[in-house]
């Protein structure tokens, strides 16, 4: 083995070592975290966010393995769970506080009152009129009956008065109302979407070898880490924004308890004694009706205050659920990285073993070529066509590795072996034509015989070649010209040959003799 060669096979070795050790370690299995407790929160706000179960959603989209689809199926129902208190939340909120109206919206509420106003008298009036008219006969009669009829028809024109206010006012954004029933109503949709959902599939596709396809997949597999990493760090956020919310909220509804002499007693700080006291000391009996009356919309306040902290604790308990899910959905597709890694290393080791073992054979069969009793030109031709043919075998072996087996492999063998037909039919002709000259009318070595105009004495015959002494026409004298005649064994099939020493027949010669004169 060469010096150069001798390099390139330690540097193979070394490499080989160093692929087997990150197979080994990839080969591993992952250690995972300890699973966290999941836990319930959530909070209020007038604005609904919609993008933790719309991520959720768009994330299941990714899941191809069951385990996957489980986690993506949980994430689902959590995110929902958590928009639902968001929406009530919401709907509490804009009841009990009812947006700021705009100059516009004002002016237009005061049209719809005094349109309500004008509403509710005709309408009395209108039954009113009605009852009377019953009652009356003759002249009387006619005359209520005229005055309701136009007071039907101010009252139907009153009617279309409000209508056309609680429009503007609706535009305006001052109807609390219909803020409520858009909510409801979007809330509806949301959930709908999510009950109807067709259930998650698992689509797997067959198995897809060589390295090419490793790196598609590990590729694939880290975008989808990526993202599901970025939706951990947002519902983290979300979480820990929501927790903020409700210790600020819970300061204020504390501060607000001990400044009520009717709540002190409700104060996390106050004692049973303290209990006793404050209620000894509560002016509820010499109040006026003014005071009871602002006293009990503070209690009311602080009562919607309370259940809005109860739901911001549920709320960030949802998302800190979602962040631990995708945080062990982002493992799980880190264990399916280093999975695909090892494969690929796998195919590398196979590469350099291929490779390794097309040095140590081509060296090999140079040293025993060599030993062979051959002419020197022979020797160094078969060894051209053994590194050939190594080097052939290898890179298709290779080839293989890194692109994989053909997906159609009839069909590629179909076609590889047409164009192999093309390409050796004068091959393959020559073998089935070796037949034919094995036959009863065939030749044999030694014979003399006519091949495509070349006359001479058969020295071999094999499944490809036949090959000819040539001794010039049969005519002549017969003696060897000294050279050697190779033809394809095509020529049984396709042409045709003379043999002149089939047995039973006559052979014309010609002897000279020289006599003196």
């Amino acid at each position: 083995m060469k010096t150069t060669r001798k390099i390139f096979a330690f540097l193979l070795l070394g490499l080989l070592a160093f692929v087997v050790y990150a197979l080994y370690h990839t080969g591993m299995p992952a250690a995972n975290e300890p699973e966290k407790p999941l836990v319930s929160t959530a909070g209020a706000g007038a604005l609904v966010d919609e993008s933790s179960l719309r991520t959720a959603q768009k994330l299941a989209q990714l899941a191809d393995k069951p385990e996957e689809q489980r986690l993506a199926t949980e994430a689902i129902r959590l995110a929902d769970h958590e928009l639902d208190l968001a929406f009530a939340a919401a709907q509490r909120d804009a009841k009990a506080h009812p947006a700021s109206l705009s100059e516009e919206a004002k002016e237009i509420q005061a049209r719809l009152e005094k349109a309500q106003n004008n509403q509710k008298q005709e309408q009395a009036e209108v039954e009113q009129l009605t009852a009377a008219v019953e009652r009356s006969s003759g002249n009387k009669k006619q005359a209520l009956q005229d005055r309701l009829d136009a007071v039907k028809a101010e009252l139907e024109l009153t009617d279309d008065e409000v209508d056309d206010a609680s429009q503007d006012l609706v535009r305006a954004g001052g109807d609390t109302k219909w803020r409520l029933e858009q909510l409801a109503e979007k809330h509806k949709a949301t959930s709908a979407s999510v009950d109807n959902a067709a259930p998650l599939k698992i689509v797997e596709g067959p198995e897809r070898f060589g390295l090419i396809h490793r790196v598609t997949q590990w590729n694939a597999l880290q975008q989808k880490r990526k993202q599901l990493l970025k939706a951990k760090e947002d519902e983290t956020a979300s979480a820990a924004a929501l927790t903020a919310r409700h210790n600020d909220l819970a300061a204020r509804i504390e501060t607000a308890k001990q400044s009520s002499p009717d709540l002190a007693r409700h104060t996390k700080k106050s004692s049973v004694s303290s209990q006793a006291e404050s209620a000894k000391q509560s002016p509820k009996k010499g109040r006026s009706h003014e005071e009871a009356v602002a006293a009990l919309a503070n209690v009311k306040e602080i009562i919607s205050q309370q259940q809005e902290l109860a739901g911001l604790d549920r709320r960030a308990d949802y998302r800190k659920q979602l962040a631990a899910i995708y945080a062990q959905w982002a493992r799980e597709v880190a264990a399916r990285q280093s999975g695909v890694l090892h494969r690929a290393l796998q195919g590398i080791v196979v590469i350099l073993l291929i490779t390794l073992g097309a040095v140590f054979f081509s060296s090999w069969m140079n040293k025993l070529v060599g030993r062979l009793s051959m002419d020197r030109r022979q020797v160094q031709s078969l060894r051209t066509v053994v590194r050939v043919s190594l080097q052939i075998v290898g890179l298709l072996l290779i080839l293989i590795v890194i692109l994989g087996p053909p997906n159609q492999l009839g069909t590629f063998l179909g076609l590889a072996g047409a164009g192999l037909t093309v390409a050796l039919k004068d091959f393959i002709v020559g073998f089935i034509g070796w037949f034919v000259l094995m036959g009863k009318n065939g030749i044999r070595v030694g014979d003399w015989v006519e091949i495509n105009g070349v006359t001479g004495e058969v020295v071999q015959v094999g499944p490809f070649h036949t090959v000819l002494l040539e001794t010039g026409n049969w005519t002549d004298s017969g003696h060897p010209t000294g050279r050697r005649v190779t033809f394809t064994n095509s020529f049984a099939i396709e042409g045709h040959y003379f043999n002149f020493s089939t047995s039973g027949q006559w052979l014309w010669d010609e002897l000279q003799v020289i006599l003196p004169a």
